[in-house]
């Protein structure tokens, strides 16, 4: 099992200017390609007029990630992305990507200057980030009465669980995800109060 490690837990956002040249940053919770891209789209839509947006990510246990990407987006070749990546490679985060977008203010900063720029507003948003220790999930669904759901709920909430989606029918359909060592006493749980396992669907 993978072990802990810090995580993103919440979204942050800085802005870093230097000749002009405005440079924002964002970092957030990112564990596959996917979710990266989709952060990036969203980014791109909220600055639509910006002329680049440079990204880094890595995934998994910062001591041994696996998998990290980075692109330049037009700057020139190892002046954005390779920065902002180093700067991710030296803090102990898992699973985060940082997004810097540029707006051009009109004066070339050259080569070095880029590299100083995306490095300087990657580590303030790093050092703005809130993280916490992430912790390694394993999705159920199951079913119970209407009369236990609070029941296990309250379980949930008292071993670190969280509810993903519910759903209502002759009984309670819950997906939830708990953390891997809770797995059997919470199989445990339901059992002792009459509920059902069920096999996790996979759309």
């Amino acid at each position: 099992m993978t072990a802990n490690y810090p995580v993103p837990s919440a979204p942050c956002e800085v802005s870093y200017e230097i000749k002009k040249s405005r440079f924002i940053a964002f970092a957030t919770f990112a564990d596959t390609r996917e979710i990266a891209m989709q952060q990036l789209t969203e980014i791109k839509q909220k600055y639509p007029d910006a002329r680049h947006h440079c990204w880094a990510y890595q995934f998994g246990n910062p001591a041994s990630a696996i998998s990290a990407a980075m692109s330049d987006d037009g700057e020139p070749s190892g002046t954005a992305g390779k920065p902002i990546l180093n700067v991710l490679q030296h803090k102990n985060v898992g699973d985060v990507m940082i997004i810097v977008t540029r707006y051009f203010g009109g004066v070339k900063l050259g080569a070095g200057g880029l590299v100083r720029a995306y490095s300087a507003a990657a580590q303030m948003a790093m050092e703005a980030l809130k993280t916490e220790q992430q912790v390694v999930r394993e999705r159920l669904e199951l079913s119970c009465g209407f009369g236990e759901e609070q029941a296990v709920r309250h379980w949930l909430s008292l071993h670190d669980g969280v509810v993903e989606n519910i759903e209502y029918e002759d009984q309670v359909l819950m997906t939830i995800a708990v953390p891997s060592l809770q797995c059997q006493p919470f199989n445990e749980y339901v059992a002792g109060i009459g509920g059902i396992m069920k096999p996790e669907h996979h759309n």
